[in-house]
């Protein structure tokens, strides 16, 4: 059944939209909505190849740029994925990771639901780049790379830097020095717990940038594939820099969402 298309009047002088642009807008969140529906319900089981975009335009008589936005909202929600030459298939609702981050005590509590694996252990690192963001006089860093897993798949894959005098902190840590052991730490945690580092703000950064050829590996990705970049640097009460963190994460087992709200009402 085609999704109907509101018809709404074209504003008065100044106006900034039009009749055919507000259709547009109802059939792509009408047609969102019908498909979240579908998916949320079981109507496409895990192997099941959801309609591809020709089908569901010719179906529906919609636009193929109605049909993306559509199918791009249920990727960023996390409810569908897309397989190139293959087609579109629901995300696992066991394989599905979704938290809210509003604070550092957030991003503390990753070691509630998920898992560290240690890629590379703590060590120090000749790092140019990492050592001018944490304000180095020196080129070295104590750096570390981990995975981080849900339910056993691999969310993204982080390396972090650290001024080599707060690594030292954490040289009698464990789960920071045996590549391949498991543990439910995250940096952040042990430095509050572990030192008098008081980690108060972070800048966060978020782009899509092609995965680098040692991240691709411990995610079993191809390297070049745009994935989505977090870089996170945290400060201290002072507002010295204490880590950076720059993690790669597995378009398949991760979404990041953001609720926004109008001030002032």
């Amino acid at each position: 059944m085609a999704v109907p298309i509101a018809t709404v009047p074209p504003t008065g002088r100044g106006g900034t939209v039009t009749a055919p642009r507000a259709a547009e807008e109802s059939a792509y969140r009408a047609l969102a909505r019908e498909l979240r529906t579908a998916v949320r319900t079981g109507r496409y089981g895990e192997r099941d190849r959801l309609p591809t975009d020709a089908e569901l335009a010719a179906t529906r008589g919609l636009s193929r740029q109605t049909v993306r936005r559509a199918m791009q909202e249920l990727v960023t929600e996390g409810l569908i994925f897309r397989v190139p030459g293959r087609g579109t298939f629901p995300v696992a609702r066991d394989r599905r990771y979704l938290r809210q981050f509003g604070s550092i005590e957030d991003l503390i509590g990753l070691s509630r639901d998920t898992l560290l694996e240690l890629v590379d252990p703590l060590q120090r690192r000749l790092d140019l780049a990492a050592a001018g963001r944490l304000a180095l006089e020196t080129d070295v860093v104590s750096g570390v790379t981990f995975r981080r897993l849900h339910d056993g798949l691999p969310l993204c894959v982080t390396t972090v830097a650290l001024p080599p005098a707060i690594g030292r902190l954490l040289a009698d840590v464990p789960e920071l020095h045996r590549p391949g052991a498991t543990s439910t730490a995250t940096v952040l945690g042990l430095l509050d717990a572990r030192t008098d580092v008081d980690v108060v703000e972070a800048d966060q950064s978020i782009s899509v940038a092609p995965l680098p050829p040692d991240a691709a590996a411990a995610l079993g990705l191809e390297p070049g594939r745009p994935v989505l970049r977090i870089d996170r640097l945290y400060s201290d009460a002072h507002r010295r820099p204490v880590e950076l963190a720059v993690s790669w994460f597995h378009p398949d087992h991760y979404s990041y969402r953001v609720r926004l709200r109008r001030s002032g009402g």
